[in-house]
């Protein structure tokens, strides 16, 4: 039964957000292929990582990487930011174009968490987020990617349905 309600909550996200992403191409064409939107989302999860960062973590070659992070500085999606303690090191970091994009699936994640503070007491929500924070940081090791910078959860913004 966890298994199942689970997996309907995530499926739920994702097609909601497929939905919205569809949407919006009516009034123009996708400016980002799937494995582009793959990338920045990576990219943004990792929280402005190297071009080498990016590589290993999605074990693709460096010159790869580099490829796909080139073409979506080019679209505007992505730009890199020199570090100040290493001059030789650039971190990638989403524009303001992403994020704008990037928000189409929050918005709705917003919306659900502001449901869930209004339908539960504290207590409970309180315990939601512990067992949350357990399953992120215990039960998934694999991926030690932890959502830390207010671009990566944004707050309650173009809150819909």
């Amino acid at each position: 039964m966890l298994d199942r309600a689970f997996a309907d909550v995530y499926t739920k996200f994702k097609l909601h957000f497929y939905k919205k992403v569809f949407s919006r191409f009516q009034d123009r064409e996708a400016s980002l292929t799937t494995v582009e939107t793959f990338c920045m989302e990576i990219i943004q999860a990792l929280g402005r990582p190297t071009v080498n960062e990016f590589a290993s973590f999605v074990q693709i070659s460096p010159p790869n990487a580099a490829y796909k992070v080139n073409n979506l500085i080019q679209k505007g999606y992505l730009k890199k930011e020199r570090s100040a303690t290493d001059r030789r090191e650039y971190y990638l970091v989403p524009t303001k174009k992403y994020e704008d994009y990037y928000n189409i699936s929050y918005s709705y994640l917003s919306t659900v968490m502001e449901r869930i503070k209004q339908r539960f007491s504290a207590e409970d929500v309180e315990r939601i987020e512990e067992m949350l924070e357990v399953i992120s940081d215990e039960l998934m090791p694999e991926i030690p990617v932890r959502h830390t910078s207010a671009a990566c959860v944004p707050g309650a913004q173009d809150a819909d349905e």
